[in-house]
């Protein structure tokens, strides 16, 4: 099941696949990493599903990488007498503690944290951005806004505060029943929703410690300005288009997608592209020439993945669209264009002793035209910088750690086997040369180069280099 590309495919798991013959056929089409939102799912569904894909990996031969999608605060207005109102522009409206259903003057707004942190001038947001109001007057038990843009507004309807920093932690209590199940259940990635602060992500890498890596979903102006610290804090993270195109204006997204992308390779951390991505295929079979545009300018900018979500969990076409996106990842990687883009966006390697060597692996493996850089690799952390040099050949990451390869299937180019560690540097040489053949990423007569570090078995140890032939 070795892929015939280098960037990853996230398949969003939901009532349209949550079958094992489906999840099945969802692997088998391209799917890397299987997401499961808690948004949508209970936590029997959860372990069902984590079941599904752990007992696929046996069948495959391949670890599978499992994303648990936590759900984060959830912003929304109260009820209406009528069960909804139909606001007019220059309306006054206003926001307030009084839990009485509201009309079409005023609504409960069940969030006090809002209520104190709304500012004259903020901007309201409801219904994905569908009504939009500002805030002409706040206090901690009202706040009094104008309708800029009008439209319906039904109970429960979602707000969005574009402008407003607020004083909740972005793991509710339901995220951390969420999150302790889904440890228990031996997910392999947790992304982490309304991340606003780089603390956001800490407390979730607190509780998760070594048993999963911890994903910020980028999908917040509040994030956007504090970019820098988020990044140093999360081990990767997802551009989540979707809510940072509610909250900022549309035409910002792109040029934020790319400065992610670029931050996250210079971090050597994955970052994933998301939302709409093949919207049209939820109802249809086949996808809009804008929406392939759009995958592959992702993939072309070095993204680690795309991502599907309502198109694989709720879609009529979900293998369909795993497909069709596996097939625009295949082409858009033997376009002549794209090694040239990759190649210049190369980062300058960290004054490291690991990154200096995964930059000479990827320097010697191109210039020998060697068929593979084969990572022996504990944490996975040698994998992660090689994988940062987007080099030519494959990436082959050899792991005693089942967790660890099974992370390793979200990073670009990198095609991770459990195995036992090597013993010393001959079994090294030896065992990698007769993987790569096994895998085949090389046959007799062609050289691979080795990384790894000694002593085996130390994590963040990179400090070795070797090429090797395989032998007829």
């Amino acid at each position: 099941m070795r892929r015939l590309r280098r960037s990853k495919i996230v398949a969003t798991l939901g009532p349209a696949t949550a079958q094992r013959a489906v999840i099945a056929d969802l692997f088998r089409a391209g799917a890397d990493v299987f997401r499961i939102n808690m948004s949508h799912a209970s936590h029997d569904d959860m372990r069902e599903r984590v079941q599904i894909i752990r007992s696929l990996e046996p069948e495959f031969g391949r670890p599978i990488a499992i994303l648990l999608d936590l759900q984060g605060p959830k912003l929304r207005v109260g009820l209406f007498k009528d069960g909804a109102v139909e606001l007019k522009r220059g309306d006054s409206f206003i926001f307030d503690s009084d839990t009485t259903p509201g009309d079409a003057t005023r609504v409960n707004l069940p969030h006090p944290e809002i209520l104190l942190a709304l500012q004259p001038g903020h901007v309201v947001l409801i219904d994905d951005g569908k009504v939009r109001l500002h805030i002409s007057e706040a206090s901690p038990e009202r706040a009094v806004a104008l309708v800029d843009i009008g439209g319906r507004v039904s109970n429960r309807k979602g707000v969005s505060l574009p402008d407003t920093e607020i004083p909740v932690a972005s793991m509710t209590p339901k995220d951390r029943d969420d999150l302790e199940a889904g440890l228990e259940a031996g997910v392999d990635w947790i992304a982490v929703s309304f991340v606003q602060k780089a603390e956001d992500v800490a407390d979730v890498k607190k509780v998760a410690g070594d048993r999963a890596l911890v994903l910020a979903k980028i999908e917040k102006p509040q994030a956007i300005s504090r970019l820098d610290e988020i990044m140093e804090v999360a081990d990767a993270f997802m551009v989540a288009r979707g809510d940072l195109g509610v909250e900022m204006p549309l035409e910002k997204v792109p040029g934020l997608q790319k400065r992610i992308n670029r931050m996250a390779r210079r971090l050597g951390k994955p970052v994933i592209v998301a939302t709409q991505m093949l919207e049209s295929m939820i109802s249809l079979p086949v996808p809009t020439r804008a929406e392939v545009s759009d995958v592959a300018a992702a993939l072309f900018e070095g993204a680690d993945a795309v991502m599907l979500s309502a198109e694989s969990a709720s879609g009529r076409y979900p293998v369909e669209a795993v497909a069709t996106m596996n097939k625009i990842a295949e082409e858009v990687e033997r376009d002549s264009f794209y090694r040239q883009i990759i190649n210049a966006q190369r980062p300058k390697p960290e004054a490291t002793v690991p990154d200096a060597i995964a930059t000479a692996a990827r320097d010697v493996a191109e210039t020998l035209d060697l068929k593979a850089i084969v990572a022996w690799t504990s944490s996975g952390s040698t994998a992660f910088r090689i994988a940062r040099e987007r080099p030519e050949p494959p990436v082959l990451a050899l792991t005693p750690n089942r967790d660890t390869a099974r992370r390793l299937a979200l990073v670009w180019g990198v095609h991770a086997v459990v195995t036992e560690d090597a013993q010393d540097v001959d079994d090294m040489a030896a065992r990698a040369c007769v993987i790569a053949a096994s895998e085949g990423f090389a046959v007799p007569g062609e050289r691979i180069i080795i990384v790894a570090g000694v002593p085996f078995g130390s994590p963040g140890a990179t400090n070795m280099v070797r090429i090797a032939y395989i032998e007829k």
